[in-house]
């Protein structure tokens, strides 16, 4: 199978024909690039800056984290190392990882349920992504603000964002912007692996947005109600 080359993902340029895909064969980005592209806060980091190597690593990273079946085919990653840390919980292996996925694995909490945005518990690999595909149909960009220092441990700011096109979880889209703003510490090897990752960030930021849609049931039954009173309306009070 041919793999699709990407200029901020560079590893799918140099994919084995035996790299296991989620979906049958390698990704392409071009919506979500169109997004990163036309929406940065940042110009073009110059080329082989510390700026666009982080960038592109992390980018690399997520893609791989969800698209890919196997640690083995890892790139980006030491497997036997791996720890992904969020907002101080306990921490996460390369395998734990891959099986919440992406955003479970970011969105993971010990609040009280009631307090919940989201129950990241309750969700699976597929459900989360297919929620977070639905509520943004261009992609969800991200993109590096700054950094703070270099190999081999890379401290940066950065952002990540999206625009509320469809449904989620019962929420209608406004069409507006999601944004949010976070910190990430990440420890390579000398390979530009990463071995230790933490992620800060306040998750309130992200449903503050998402949840800001009116509930897609409310509208249903105002739009019944409105349809029942318009009938009602124009019944003739001779036919009965």
């Amino acid at each position: 199978m041919e793999v699709a080359g990407d200029k901020y993902r560079s590893i799918l340029n140099e994919e084995a024909k035996s790299t296991q895909w989620r979906h049958g064969g390698p990704p392409i980005f071009d919506k979500v690039n169109k997004l990163f592209e036309e929406g940065r806060t940042k110009v073009e980091w110059p080329k082989g800056s510390i700026e666009e190597t982080v960038q592109n690593a992390v980018k690399s990273w997520e893609m791989e984290l969800s698209h890919k079946t196997s640690l083995n085919d890892f790139k980006t990653i030491n497997p036997e190392k791996f720890k992904l840390i969020v907002n101080g919980r306990k921490d996460l292996s390369g395998e734990e990882t891959l099986q919440l996925g992406s955003y479970n694995a970011l969105l993971k909490n010990s609040l009280p349920k009631e307090f919940q945005y989201y129950r990241a518990d309750e969700e699976t690999f597929k459900s989360s992504h297919d929620a977070f595909r639905s509520a943004f149909p261009r992609g969800f960009a991200w993109e590096v603000i700054s950094v703070f220092s270099g190999p081999p441990v890379v401290a940066y700011k950065f952002r990540h964002w999206g625009y509320f096109e469809g449904p989620f979880q019962g929420h209608a889209p406004t069409g507006e912007m999601v944004e949010f703003y976070g910190i990430g510490i990440m420890k390579v090897d000398e390979f530009m692996r990463a071995e230790d990752v933490e992620i800060y960030y306040d998750p309130a930021e992200l449903f503050a947005g998402l949840l800001k849609g009116p509930v897609l049931n409310a509208i249903a039954e105002t739009q019944q109600n409105k349809s029942a009173d318009t009938s009602s309306s124009h019944h003739c009070p001779f036919s009965e």
